[in-house]
């Protein structure tokens, strides 16, 4: 689409990306909890949100116009990208590595009488022991995807009618670069974004659309939740986070502007 590179090297420069958002090990040896950790009880609060305000976003449309039907959910989560089309879905499989979220997913597909399979491990290694359903769907993953260029021909593989996927412009954890040099004196890196997997999936062969949006929360509520969650990704002691806050806001981080969602989606022919 925008880059003369073949699939092989845009695989490649995608894990290499990903690979610089490493922590440092000096710091990441200090750190009171795994900073890429996330909670299933805040995942949950959000997916039950998201089952209450209707969403008319890009991927909820793209994936409602080819429903009725099964829907194959990779880094399902609780089910924030599935379970608000429950009136649409037939049937579930949940994909995640999380069984603390495919627990939390289960216990709300079960209330809305969703069939659901559930399949613990990481895509695409169990996409052998999953099958095609007519929609495969994969939000707010690919960023932890190394192997960019086979979790995209395994999504394929395993949809009839259509492929969609949902990730923020950037990376995720961009928002904290500015704590990260102020605390750490360490500078994080700016790729890659989602104009990278676009252009991968392009040179995958695959009849790619794009459309995006700006992001419908807010990522925190309030100043001290920014703060929390930053020590947390920080690697800091929970007690530095009233400093944290400080810091923030001498910085001009609050409040977080919100994020730029992409949705990436395509038919399978």
């Amino acid at each position: 689409m925008l880059d003369s590179m073949n699939a092989d090297e845009l695989d490649a420069r995608w894990r290499a990306y990903l690979e610089s958002w490493a922590i440092p090990p000096e710091i990441l040896a200090k750190a009171p909890a795994d900073p890429w950790g996330h909670s299933p009880a805040r995942f949950g609060a959000r997916t039950d949100r998201a089952m209450v305000e209707a969403d008319s976003g890009p991927t909820t449309a793209r994936l409602a116009e080819v429903l009725p039907g099964s829907v194959l959910d990779v880094g399902a989560g609780t089910g924030a990208a599935s379970l608000p089309l429950r009136d649409r879905v037939t049937s579930l499989t949940a994909v995640d590595s999380s069984p603390a979220m495919l627990a939390e997913l289960l216990v709300r597909a079960d209330k809305l009488g969703i069939p659901t399979t559930v399949v613990e491990g990481r895509w695409p290694d169990v996409a052998g022991s999953v099958g095609r359903a007519d929609a495969a769907v994969a939000a707010h993953v690919v960023y932890n995807v190394p192997d960019l260029a086979a979790f995209l021909r395994a999504l394929n593989g395993h949809a009839r009618r259509r492929v969609v996927i949902e990730l923020t412009h950037r990376h995720p954890m961009s928002w904290l670069n500015p704590l990260w040099e102020q605390v750490h004196g360490v500078r994080r890196p700016v790729r890659p974004i989602a104009e990278d997997a676009v252009s991968l999936a392009d040179a995958l062969g695959f009849d790619v659309r794009v459309e995006e949006r700006e992001a419908p929360l807010e990522r925190f509520g309030t100043i001290e939740e920014l703060a929390a969650s930053a020590c947390h990704r920080l690697c800091l002691d929970p007690s530095r986070a009233a400093e944290i806050a400080e810091t923030a806001q001498q910085l001009g981080m609050w409040p977080v502007p919100r994020d730029r969602w992409v949705t990436i989606w395509w038919d399978v022919e």
